[in-house]
Parts: C-alpha cells; sequence; structure tokens
C-alpha cells in the first residue's frame, strides 16, 4: 500500500497556509512531526533541500510529517511578519496536525530561522517529546529560546556553519544534544547524506 502524500490549504492566522503532509514509507506512524523552513525572506520554503532530507530522515524513523510555507510564502496568505506571524503560523499548523492524529507524540524541528522558531514552540509546550534545531544562527545571540524547558532539545549543526560556528553552539547548546556533521557550509553541501542520517540516528 503507498505512503499517504497529501498537500493542504491549513486555515492560519493570516489566510491559508500550503503545507505538505506525508506518512512513513514503511512502517505504521510512532510520532508526528511538524518541520519549519528557513527565512522567508532569503528564500526559504518548505521544499529546501536541507528541510527536504530533515523531512525524509524523520519518515524513515515513523514520522508523519508536516512541512508547511509561512505566511506570505509561495501559495501561503499573507506577509513576513518578522517571526512574530511565523511563530503564529508553525503553532497552527503544528494544532492542525496533532489534531488529525491526537493519539501520537510530537516532535518539532527547523533549519535555520525555522530551528529559532521551533524552538519557541518548545518552550510553550512541555509536553513535546523534542525539538530537532538544524543550523540554528547563534549570530542573533539570543539565548531567550533556551530557555528552561522539560522538552528534550536536540541541535544538529554543520562544523563549518557560517551563521552558527561551532564555538558558538557548543556554549549556547551547552547541557543540550549537540550533533556536529562535516560540511562546508550552513547549508550541509556535499553533506547531506551524513545530516540526513543524523537525523534518522536520532530514532524518537
Amino acid at each position: 500500500m503507498p505512503r499517504k502524500i497529501e498537500t493542504h490549504m491549513i486555515p492560519g492566522p493570516a489566510g491559508r497556509l500550503e503545507s505538505l503532509l506525508e506518512e512513513p514509507e514503511e512502517m505504521a506512524p510512532r510520532e508526528v512531526a511538524l518541520v519549519c523552513h528557513p527565512h522567508p525572506q532569503h528564500g526559504g520554503t518548505m521544499h529546501n533541500k536541507v528541510v527536504y532530507r530533515l523531512a525524509r530522515g524523520l519518515r524513515k524513523t515513523g514520522s508523519v510529517v508536516l512541512r508547511f510555507n509561512y505566511r506570505g510564502v509561495n501559495l501561503s496568505e499573507g506577509t513576513y511578519d518578522d517571526s512574530v506571524g511565523e511563530t503564529d503560523d508553525a503553532r497552527t499548523a503544528l494544532a492542525w496536525l496533532r489534531e488529525r492524529y491526537p493519539d501520537l507524540p510530537y516532535t518539532v524541528s527547523g533549519f535555520s530561522f525555522g530551528s529559532r522558531i521551533a524552538l519557541r514552540l518548545g518552550l510553550e509546550m512541555p509536553e513535546m517529546t523534542r525539538v530537532i534545531a538544524v543550523g540554528f544562527p547563534t549570530v542573533y545571540n539570543d539565548w531567550s529560546v533556551l530557555a528552561p524547558s522539560p522538552v528534550r532539545r536536540i541541535f544538529i549543526q554543520s562544523t563549518n556553519d557560517q551563521f552558527g560556528p561551532v564555538a558558538a553552539i557548543t556554549e549556547m547548546a551547552a547541557g543540550h544534544e549537540l550533533h556536529l556533521v562535516p560540511s562546508k557550509d550552513h547549508f550541509f553541501v556535499d553533506a547531506l547524506d551524513a545530516f540526513e542520517q543524523a537525523v534518522i540516528d536520532l530514532r524518537p
């Protein structure tokens, strides 16, 4: 039986949110996972290569994955709202996902700008299983998203991330799980396979 792949337009706080729901390929769902994409004003969409690999890695471990575009990106309605509205979008998409799979635990993940959105949601929802923050941009020098929380927080970072150097992420993520992937830059150039395997190795 082929796995479920569905496109949806989720009612959001600023209009409809374009989204893609995918169930695992080879097993029954074990959890649901929201994936948040990079900065919408710098070309970020749910089809970004790192976001795609993050979603695929999660599916391989049994996650039902929902990717979505923030307001104003591709077919999603609305306009950019300086991360405040984008956090609202993610919160809405997550609520929609959990309503469809109410009996499954849930994870929130994100890449770059999306990792900050994911960590914010983790602070709001202590019952969340984990947050997976990929390519966390330490250049913002904002520690507020790492306020105390019972949620498991996992960081995956390139060894040559120009927006989150190893020394900075090591300090900022102290006390949490940090997985470094040898790569040329923030986007895991020439290391997407290794990045995806790092996600798979996190099995819930």
